[in-house]
């Protein structure tokens, strides 16, 4: 818990937790400022206001800043607690789509890759390769099924070009690589 805004603002990038309650009338940093610096930082946890003022237009004001709910002050904790499984119920899709597997996650929606909490650059079908083998750790892919599921067209286009994109994603991701070769069958993803 923190007492003030920049204590929030670092709390929220240090922990990153799944929900944040944040109060508007924060010291030093309002609610709506943390807010607003969570949401350029592209950081879209799910955050429920509360606060004492029951204008319209505060409520409009936070959602329209990034607010996922908005709860009036006083208020009690069951509802409090409901209002957090309900967003939490309407964001857990978002939250699926980030892969994750030993050092590396993969943010599907904003086509990102972290390894070891550092940013990967990787082309579009790098990109789309290492999704597709990663969404479904252990399964073991032949070269003309990796070409009909990720490239889109049939094997008569030739398989070397898997084998090309497998040899840059291992060299871009050195020991991180869960891309391990099944001799005469294809390729799979799995921590080792």
């Amino acid at each position: 818990m923190a007492k003030d805004g920049p204590a929030a603002l670092e709390l929220a990038r240090s922990v990153h937790p799944i929900a944040i309650l944040l109060d508007v009338g924060l010291p030093g940093m309002d609610g709506t400022e943390v807010c607003r610096a969570l949401r350029n930082e592209g950081n879209w946890t799910p955050i429920i206001f509360c606060t004492a003022r029951d204008d319209e237009v505060d409520r409009i004001l936070g959602l329209e800043l990034g607010a996922d709910d908005y709860v009036t002050k006083p208020f009690s904790p069951r509802e409090v607690v409901a209002r957090v499984k309900a967003v939490l119920r309407r964001t857990d899709r978002i939250r699926e789509e980030t892969l994750v597997m030993g050092t590396i996650e993969i943010d599907e929606m904003r086509r990102q890759v972290l390894v070891g909490g550092e940013p990967l650059t990787l082309t579009a079908t790098e990109f789309d390769l290492l999704t597709h083998l990663v969404g479904h750790p252990g399964r073991v892919f032949s070269r003309d099924q990796l070409l009909a599921e990720v490239w889109g067209y049939s094997a008569a286009a030739g398989s070397r070009t898997v084998d090309v994109h497998i040899a840059q994603l291992r060299a871009k991701l050195h020991d991180a690589s869960p891309i391990r070769t099944v001799r005469g069958v294809g390729y799979a993803a799995e921590v080792q």
